[in-house]
């Protein structure tokens, strides 16, 4: 059979979000996306050999839908579900199959097998090759569900090589499943449960050692993100991971629980083999909020001294905030933003609260009759979804938009910028290095394209930092990644 693994757009052609990789790609000149999802590689390398797979991401590139499918396997998160239905009813009526599958299919099997032939609810390790041998002898069924969870160190190795080598900021790797923890507006543990499940560290290093052969030579250090929901939910395994993953030469970035400032061992571990972001649920500065949220571990923390700990490892934290919970008020805003001020948090992350399906925040919201609509395209964390508790939902897309724009400000960034500048916090080595002489050169080529474009306080701000851009201590992907971000709040 010829198979087709789809990913759909993000986002519609017009609109901006917060990892905007557009405005990246601008720079470079070239098509990026920040990555795939490891569904379709999984997918790939679970069907049999002699099924023709061509994988299409919108993300990346156009659907070929000229490409004569027999089965097309389409990938749903809840902020494109809509996006995908239309892709799956595009393809119906050229006559091929579509199975649906993902978290948002897995929350909504009824909704979503009205839009195709077949739904995966759950994990598809144990039900893809049932459905394919189904599709072939005619006796596709509606719904095929998972009655286990799979085993991560049975699994084949996700078949990258389908995927562009070249349009991707980083690659994916899964070490573990599942979470303990029972956020209130976290589907985490409903679909993958709350029991830690993890690969044996040597599946890890070869999928990194195959990731590599397959990156193009110009490529020093591949970029990885660890897309586990809490890389040191086992302390013993994440040792024994970080050092096998030292004499790697990887880049990579993960998502910890804010407990990881406590592990002094696994920081420096994480640091020397290459760590250089971890990703932070703060989710509130608000006691109340956290408690409500079934967040009660943040209160033991002081988030400054967090970030500050993991910080002076090198290891850059990117904090991300829940906003519109029930107890936040303008004054709990303000409290936000003079937070992000005080604790120098370079990459403050802001996220209106949005009750995902399945989470037992959607269930608790819809019960009280404060949702406003499930028009999922607009369940993407910059649209107000819901009734808040303790304002309009005018005022707090207002307030959202209000601490965007404060912590994004030219000012601010380059203020920020500059403590980590004056304490040097990205270190480079001395020897020269003539492909990043030449991305600095493309970079401060294009800057200068954009002094001339009529924003006067970008013009400001690039005037100013122009003179850095050749200084071998400035990371130059912190510029940009400012400038998005600033990009985005003022488009709010």
């Amino acid at each position: 059979m010829k198979i087709a693994l789809v990913v759909p757009a993000y986002r519609g052609e017009g609109e901006k979000g917060f990892y905007d990789y557009r405005f990246f790609a601008r720079f470079l000149f070239s098509k990026l996306y920040i990555s795939y999802p490891l569904s379709i590689p999984t997918l790939a390398a679970l069907t049999p050999p002699e099924h023709d797979i061509r994988v299409f991401d919108e993300n990346v590139e156009a659907i070929d839908y000229t490409w004569d499918a027999d089965l097309v396997g389409i990938t749903v998160r809840t902020m494109f579900a809509q996006r995908a239905y239309s892709i799956s009813e595009a393809y119906r009526k050229t006559g091929a199959k579509t199975v649906l599958g993902g978290i948002h299919p897995s929350m909504c099997p009824e909704e979503a097998a009205q839009h195709c032939d077949s739904v995966v609810v759950g994990e598809a390790e144990h039900v893809w090759h049932t459905l394919l041998q189904d599709l072939q002898q005619g006796t596709l069924k509606q719904v095929y569900r998972s009655d286990q969870k799979a085993d991560l160190t049975a699994g084949p190795m996700p078949a990258r090589s389908l995927l562009s080598r070249t349009r991707y900021l980083s690659d994916i790797v899964q070490t573990t499943k599942g979470c303990p923890f029972d956020c209130e507006f976290c589907s985490v543990h409903a679909f993958d449960g709350q029991t830690i499940r993890h690969r044996t560290v040597e599946q890890i290093v070869r999928e990194i050692q195959d990731i590599q052969r397959l990156s193009p030579r110009y490529k020093k250090k591949n970029a990885i993100f660890f897309g586990d929901d809490n890389i040191i939910a086992n302390k013993r395994f994440a040792r024994e991971l970080f050092q096998a993953l030292k004499p790697l030469n990887i880049n990579w970035m993960c998502q910890a629980s804010m407990d990881i400032s406590k592990e002094h061992e696994l920081l420096q571990l994480m640091s020397d083999s290459g760590c250089g972001a971890v990703f932070i649920g703060f989710e509130s500065t608000s006691d109340e909020n956290l408690a409500r949220m079934h967040k009660g571990i943040n209160r033991r923390y002081n988030y400054t001294e967090v970030i500050q700990k993991i910080q002076s490892y090198g290891i850059l934290v990117h904090g991300s905030f829940v906003i519109g919970y029930e107890f936040d008020t303008q004054s709990t805003f303000d409290e936000l933003i003079e937070f992000i001020h005080e604790s120098r948090l370079l990459v403050p992350i802001l996220n209106i609260m949005t009750p995902f399906p399945g989470t037992r925040l959607f269930k608790r919201l819809e019960e009280e009759g404060r949702l406003l609509h499930t028009d999922w395209s607009q369940y993407d964390t910059k649209h107000v979804v819901f009734k808040p508790g303790a304002m309009s939902p005018e005022a707090l897309y207002q307030g959202y938009r209000r601490i965007a724009r404060e912590v994004y400000s030219f000012e601010a960034i380059f203020k920020r910028l500059s403590d980590y500048w004056a304490m040097d916090f990205w270190k480079h080595p001395n020897e020269t290095d003539p492909v990043r002489l030449k991305y600095r050169l493309l970079f401060a080529l294009r800057l200068c394209t954009l002094l001339v474009s009529g924003n006067v306080k970008r013009s400001l701000f690039i005037l100013k930092i122009l003179p850095r851009v050749f200084d071998r201590r400035v990371r130059v992907s912190s510029i940009l990644a400012q400038m998005a971000y600033n990009d985005f709040a003022y488009t709010l």
